[in-house]
């Protein structure tokens, strides 16, 4: 499998994808795009992180910068102790989701975020440059430090929150079970928790990065976690991905919440916490095109507006610190609260639900019930090499059809009066998504199903394209 390259960073398969030559050319030109000076570097704790770690680091030292480690920590982790240090920029090294074969590495600018698209071309240009690299000399080599309490700080920043109450949690001490797929959120999910007062049972938090089970945190991939939570009579299931920047949430029932829905709620409470400081204030939320339109829904109870961006956090992050949102995200499980930083943080997410459950004073189960509901289904095609995914998408906008509204910001996305589907290119593997959203199961299914048959015909006969 080749490498994949985008505004999500690099990532591919270990062996014959993401291989020692590679890393060491991406992060030279990394050290060279930021900037002489420090490198925050930390893991999600997959096994092939350690080597990748140690070329990283020396590849960060052989150019004249400084290496801050802190070992196997969330993405966000990263991010803070990027931004809230010295650091010109970081590097996490991590898949996300995909599975244990894969690893990757994300980049991060000195304020601890994301890499825009426009930043990318500049940072690829360096990367694919032909000519010999050179390197410091002896005297010029750059540093290592191994840091700790990061794991502590980000936990104190999520707790030191103006709407958190720390000793009304406290006092409710939830129930609550953790999959942490054993990777980077093993130590700070159940930490974040226990300062909170809820009773912790662990499922899969050994940090020892051998999943148990796919890592995508999936409702099929959750199945241990449902039955868990039922066994043990907890109030909420959490499940974060490897890199810990997703949430997604199982009610006290064993049901999934849904992974738009994590989002969904932490607009409907921040929303209305907002409102409640200013009730004159212009509240704005930012999600992306394949998000639930739940969110507008919720919006709409406190007098705020909705923006769209395409897919991919940057993009998100960017159009917040630009309009000066209050909260924002994707419907894949990720919360991005600019309080804390802007990034999408699985303990933004969790402190929200947290507060939000208190609050309401009910069940998750219940909570999940006073919000609005939508139908989403999500499918993916798979892509032969060298597939025109441009000219593909631009030969489905005749299937749109009268009365629709149609955005190419990011692939296809259709507005129906009763529904959408999106269709767009994945940043991060070599498919088309195919999402679709309407108020009925089987509206939703016949939409996205009807689109990835167009999808198919056009991938087996290429000439239907034009």
């Amino acid at each position: 499998m080749p490498f994949i390259r985008s505004i999500s960073g690099l990532r591919g398969t270990i062996g014959d994808g993401l291989i020692p030559d590679l890393i060491v050319r991406y992060v030279a030109a990394f050290t060279e795009y930021a900037g002489t000076g420090i490198i925050v570097v930390g893991r999600d704790g997959r096994p092939s992180g350690s080597w990748i770690e140690e070329i990283v680091v020396g590849t960060v030292r052989a150019c004249g910068s400084k290496a801050r480690v802190i070992g196997v920590a969330p993405t966000p982790t990263v991010q803070l102790a990027t931004e809230k240090s010295e650091a010109v920029g970081g590097i996490s090294i991590t898949a996300s989701h995909n599975p244990s074969e894969w690893n990757g590495l994300k980049f991060l600018n000195g304020d601890g975020i994301f890499l825009s698209p426009e930043d990318c071309v500049r940072f690829f240009a360096i990367a694919d440059r032909r000519e010999p690299r050179s390197y410091a000399g002896w005297r010029e080599i750059g540093s290592r430090a191994d840091a700790e309490g990061d794991l502590n700080r980000h936990i104190e920043l999520a707790l030191a929150l103006p709407f958190v109450t720390v000793d009304g949690l406290q006092g409710r001490a939830f129930k609550v079970v953790v999959d942490a797929v054993n990777a980077s959120g093993s130590v700070i999910v159940p930490r974040l928790l226990e300062r909170c007062g809820c009773e912790v049972i662990p499922l899969f938090c050994d940090g020892s990065g051998s999943f148990p089970h796919t890592p995508e945190p999936l409702p099929e991939n959750l199945t241990l976690l449902a039955d868990a939570v039922i066994a043990g009579g907890a109030d909420l299931g959490i499940a974060v991905d490897p890199d810990a920047d997703r949430l997604v949430l199982i009610d006290e029932n064993g049901a999934p919440f849904g992974e738009e829905y994590t989002i969904t709620q932490a607009a409907d409470f921040i929303l209305r916490w907002e409102r409640g400081r200013d009730a004159d204030a212009e509240l704005l939320a930012v999600v992306n095109l394949s998000t639930t339109r739940a969110v507008e829904d919720v919006a709409a109870r406190y007098g705020a507006r909705v923006l769209r961006t395409p897919v991919g956090e940057i993009n998100v992050a960017r159009r917040m610190k630009e309009s000066g949102a209050v909260i924002g995200g994707e419907g894949s499980g990720g919360v991005i609260l600019p309080e804390l930083h802007y990034g999408r943080d699985s303990l933004a997410g969790i402190i929200i639900t947290l507060q939000h459950l208190l609050e309401h004073g009910g069940t998750l189960s219940m909570l999940r019930g006073d919000l609005p509901s939508y139908e989403i289904v999500k499918r993916r095609a798979d892509l032969a090499p060298g597939t025109d995914t441009a000219t593909m998408l631009k030969g489905m906008e005749s299937a749109a059809g009268d009365g629709a509204r149609i955005t190419t910001d990011d692939g296809l996305k259709i507005d129906f009066e009763r529904s959408w589907v999106h269709l767009r290119a994945s940043n991060t593997e070599p498919i088309i998504r195919v999402i679709a959203e309407a108020p009925t199961r089987a509206e939703a299914e016949e939409l996205a199903d009807t689109f990835l048959a167009k999808i198919r015909l056009m991938t087996e006969h290429p000439a239907t394209m034009r």
